[in-house]
């Protein structure tokens, strides 16, 4: 079949979004399908490509590292319309999304959408945090909106299925995560050369133990929570090392809380890097973190899960079914936890190992190749269902116009 990905989100962006569309691009493409993919311009983007489409953009006023595209353009509907598209799959409630509901109303397709952004943690970046429960109200309604406008909506996880349904989405609601490539992380992957030798670039001994994080450093992700632990770790294990590998709105009020905290020695920013060498840098981890409580799915929990790397996790109920307290990783509520876990983890080799062996076998079911099949069983589902609906709808109207109401003659 063809099919047609519209996205706000893609490269040179490093994000889950864009991991999960590459994903199931790859995959569908795998399984015999073509793929087209429609995003916005990037005065950043020097080389085209193949089966990339992008509409004119500008940057987001409110968030200036992220851009905004068109709602419709003519000369993109014609190339859309040239595709032949079999289904369109948004993975935006904006601009691409927008013009990719607009596209399968007009060529009378299905569309489906992934559902990848609590938008209520992040208007923030708009409002400033004045008028919450009107920014909080409106984000309900434009989602209902917008996914009722839809054949079907897949959520990444049980709690974007049960924001989605208290918000009153009326769609079919299909839970399907994003799978990774479990073998770009394996151990056999990367060189002990390679990795000591990245060590050294970024400046951590042989024998420190990292806390790592892996993302977009942003208010939401919380990772000050974490910084601020740092001085009461040091105590415990001087040699430790906080890797944060990613970059972001708040990179800048990070460093700075760095330099109040006195902790810029053992905190290391190594800015955003390429999506090829990612999995040298979750090997280097002793143990991930993550504060966030605004994840759909938490994507890099499941990559470092499958780099052998202990996991410790603020309870969200993203990481439902994912982490398990005391067997694959830990998990804990309050920040002041979070230390004395952390002096834990790093210092006990025999329970990392553990916790990394038992992540291991559970992150086996969020493979690339399932998360494929998944998606396209869900797409041959929705296509056969709209099918049926248009052969009901066609055999409705050649019943209408054969049957007709004769008026009688006047005296008759």
């Amino acid at each position: 079949m063809n099919i047609g990905i519209f996205t706000d989100t893609y490269h040179p962006d490093v994000s889950g979004v864009v991991t999960s569309i590459d994903m199931l691009s790859d995959e569908l493409k795998k399984r015999g399908h073509n793929v087209y993919i429609f995003t916005i311009s990037n005065p950043s983007i020097t080389k085209k490509r193949p089966g990339v489409f992008r509409l004119p953009s500008m940057a987001f006023i409110f968030y200036k590292s992220r851009r905004v595209g068109l709602f419709y353009s003519n000369r993109a509907a014609k190339g859309v319309k040239r595709l032949k598209l079999d289904i369109i799959h948004t993975q935006s409630e904006f601009s691409l999304g927008i013009f990719g509901t607009i596209m399968s109303k007009q060529l009378g397709i299905p569309l489906i959408h992934t559902y990848h952004t609590l938008w209520k943690d992040y208007v923030h970046y708009i409002s400033k945090n004045k008028f919450k429960k009107t920014t909080d109200d409106i984000v309900k309604i434009l989602s209902r909106n917008f996914c009722n406008a839809c054949n079907a909506v897949i959520a990444p996880s049980k709690k974007t299925y049960d924001i989605l349904y208290e918000y009153g989405v009326k769609s079919p609601i299909k839970i399907i995560p994003t799978g990774i490539n479990l073998d770009r992380f394996s151990e056999d992957k990367y060189s002990k050369n390679d990795l000591m030798a990245l060590k050294e670039i970024l400046g951590i001994k042989k024998d420190d133990p990292v806390m790592l994080f892996v993302g977009r450093i942003d208010k939401e992700k919380s990772i000050d929570i974490a910084l601020r632990q740092m001085p009461e770790i040091i105590k415990k294990i001087p040699n430790v090392k906080f890797l944060i590998v990613g970059d972001g709105q708040a990179t800048d009020d990070l460093k700075e809380l760095t330099s109040e905290l006195e902790i810029e020695k053992s905190v290391i920013f190594t800015g955003v890097q390429p999506w090829e060498k990612i999995g040298m840098f979750y090997r280097l981890g002793d143990v991930f973190v993550s504060c966030s409580i605004t994840e759909t799915q938490g994507l890099t929990l499941i990559e470092a899960m499958a780099s052998d790397v202990p996991i410790i996790a603020r309870y969200d109920r993203n990481i439902d079914g994912i982490i398990q307290n005391n067997k694959n990783g830990r998990i804990f509520k309050y920040e002041n936890e979070l230390s004395e876990t952390i002096i834990e983890v790093l210092t006990d080799k025999k329970l990392a190992k553990s916790y990394a062996k038992n992540a291991r076998r559970t992150v086996e079911i969020f493979s690339s190749e399932e998360f494929g099949k998944n998606i396209e069983n869900l797409y041959n589902e929705i296509l056969e269902s709209h099918k049926k609906i248009r052969k009901r709808g066609y055999n409705f109207r050649k019943k209408f116009k054969s049957f007709s109401i004769r008026t009688p003659r006047s005296g008759a």
